[in-house]
């Protein structure tokens, strides 16, 4: 199982949200790339950044920054945040993005995921709150179901799934293992997960998940390492320990 270290970007700056919640930020750091650099150092294969501003409103106000991080570390960047249709997507990958995340466009504009998998390295963002996807920023609801969602990119051509319990991200509870097995039940793309991770046992369950003979492809983890509970170089090695 892969480890994505986190960056999320609002305003410039390295923050966590607290349940997706833009009005309970932690700022961690005024500097991500120095922040991805030091991922990368420790160890990291992918770093995961997701421009906050550009969820919300569509606007990418922090692109300059994932370029600049996409420059200066040597290993493949996965980005999302406001990616609504080719341009944005082409944008990123010319900044040295190497794979991009539909959230909002993959409810809003399926034909879109599909025009650009065919050409693009891809991934569907499903940010749920249980089982409801929420859109724009999460501060939306969508009233759709996370699984019939999944299910309707099986054929898009799309590397993974990156699900987020959004009750759990930011708050390191743990992860939501019954939901997640619940998604590698209902498709069999990669699925990646994302919210809630704490401590290193959390991971060791991650990978420990199994459904229908499947295993998860990845997790993402953000303030658990900028707190302290692990480092980037500890959680690879529980990972390779499961």
């Amino acid at each position: 199982m892969e480890l994505f270290p986190a960056i999320d970007l609002l305003d410039g700056r390295a923050v966590r949200l607290y349940q997706g919640d833009y009005d309970r930020e932690t700022i961690y750091n005024d500097d991500p790339v120095a922040q991805a650099l030091l991922f990368a150092a420790q160890g990291a294969r992918w770093i995961h950044v997701v421009d906050l501003d550009a969820a919300r409103s569509g606007t990418p106000r922090n692109r300059e920054v994932i370029a600049a991080i996409a420059e200066a570390v040597d290993v493949p960047v996965q980005t999302g945040g406001g990616v609504r249709d080719d341009a944005a997507a082409d944008a990123l990958f010319e900044a040295g993005v190497a794979r991009v995340v539909l959230g909002t466009a993959a409810l809003e504009d399926p034909a879109l995921v599909r025009r650009l998998a065919s050409r693009l390295p891809v991934a569907v963002g499903l940010d749920a709150r249980g089982r409801e996807v929420a859109v724009r920023g999460w501060e939306q609801g969508s009233g759709r179901d996370l699984l019939d969602v999944a299910r309707e990119f099986a054929d898009a051509g799309v590397e993974a799934l990156i699900v987020t319990e959004i009750g759990r991200d930011g708050t390191l509870a743990g992860p939501d293992l019954v939901g997640l097995g619940e998604v590698l039940d209902a498709t069999e793309l990669p699925v990646i997960a994302s919210g809630g991770v704490g401590v290193l046992d959390d991971l060791r369950a991650l990978a420990a998940l199994r459904s229908t003979g499947r295993s998860l492809a990845g997790a993402i983890v953000g303030r658990a390492i900028y707190e302290g509970a692990f480092t980037v170089h500890e959680a690879l090695a529980t990972l390779s320990e499961s």
